[in-house]
């Protein structure tokens, strides 16, 4: 039967109705991904002219800038979403034009003022988290928290990783992008609501260590569990085989000191090849606090691209998840992880 779950860390509703992944089409064949072409690869390297003037890198022998000899390395998006050179906000229209008592001005606009960088995870020629080692994925996590702490000034700090053309990426070689935004987007300012609300309701205690605890003990939604980090399947999946890298110890940041989580995303990618076939185009993001958060728990959200969007979920906001979360953790929970021999 049909259920209409909610969110406990957003508020959001998906209905789940597992029964409808076994009508006529509703199964799941990702197609394997492309070969890289080397030649046309800018993130490569030894390619190093192709790309804006980096931002920095991590290189363990030194060496100049935009030259070989790097493990990480972050330059300006050629293509930014985001003008760092924009006028302050303080000088912008009104936020909402419906605020406020006066007229409100209906075309309310102002520049897109942040940065938004590229933060190239590997030297060699992969296309996937899952194909480099297990020290490959911690480096490449640790630039992102690197990076995370130069934007520190921003209100909000957004990582992603989109793997495949069909969750976004235009490259295919392995990257992450940064948004560092003067704003709190209202999806984090709903979740950092009910972190504080849950607080003042419990004498302190934090809404997603109160959840991983509880799903612990119940164990259906588990799909892996090491020093670091729990993997889960949310009560409330958006989408088929979506998967939580939560951390053992609540911690408000990602930025800050202490376990990234970066074995276990590796671990999750290669059980949802092995459950799929391939791995899929997904989309990865880290939620942390934002600036100014008194109580928040970072976590790593990770959901493959093997439905649309349709007519239900963009227009309600409500989503539609045809494999119930403890189906796709039973699932990932029973296959060894399927990944390939690291490229770097």
């Amino acid at each position: 039967m049909p259920e209409l779950r909610i969110d406990p860390l957003s508020g959001l509703r998906t209905i789940v109705a597992g029964e409808r992944a076994d009508r006529p089409g509703g199964g799941f064949a990702p197609a394997p991904a492309p070969p890289l072409d080397p030649e046309g690869d800018p993130f490569l390297e030894g390619h190093e002219d192709r790309t804006p003037p980096e931002l920095w890198a991590l290189r363990p022998q030194g060496g100049p800038p935009d030259a070989p000899g790097w493990k990480v390395r972050a330059v300006p998006n050629l293509y930014p979403a985001l003008d760092p050179g924009a006028a302050s906000e303080a000088n912008a229209p009104e936020a909402d034009p419906l605020a406020g008592r006066r007229e409100p001005g209906l075309f309310a606009a102002r520049a897109a003022r942040g940065a938004h960088e590229v933060i190239i995870n590997t030297p060699g020629p992969a296309r996937s988290l899952a194909e480099l080692s297990p020290e490959g994925v911690e480096t490449a996590m640790g630039a992102w928290r690197d990076r995370m702490r130069a934007h520190a000034e921003s209100a909000y700090v957004h990582v992603i990783v989109n793997e495949g053309r069909e969750a976004g990426a235009s490259l295919s070689h392995s990257h992450a992008q940064l948004y560092a935004l003067p704003f709190v987007p209202a999806a984090v300012a709903r979740e950092r609501e009910r972190f504080t609300a849950h607080a003042e309701r419990t004498a302190g205690r934090d809404l997603l260590a109160d959840l991983l605890q509880e799903e612990v003990r119940l164990g259906e939604r588990i799909v892996a569990i090491d020093r670091d980090a729990v993997a889960v399947c949310p009560f409330a999946s958006r989408v088929p085989y979506q998967v939580q890298i939560l951390p053992r110890t609540a911690r408000e940041r990602f930025e800050d000191e202490g376990p990234l989580g970066a074995r276990l995303v590796r671990e999750v990618l290669g059980r949802l090849a092995g459950v799929l076939g391939e791995l899929p185009s997904l989309n990865l993001w880290v939620r942390t606090a934002p600036r100014g958060a008194e109580y928040f728990c970072w976590r790593i959200d990770l959901l493959p691209k093997l439905t649309y969007l349709a007519g239900l979920e963009l227009g309600t906001g409500i989503h539609l998840n045809v494999v119930a979360p403890e189906r796709a953790a039973a699932e990932l929970r029973a296959v060894e992880p399927a990944l390939p021999a690291p490229v770097a």
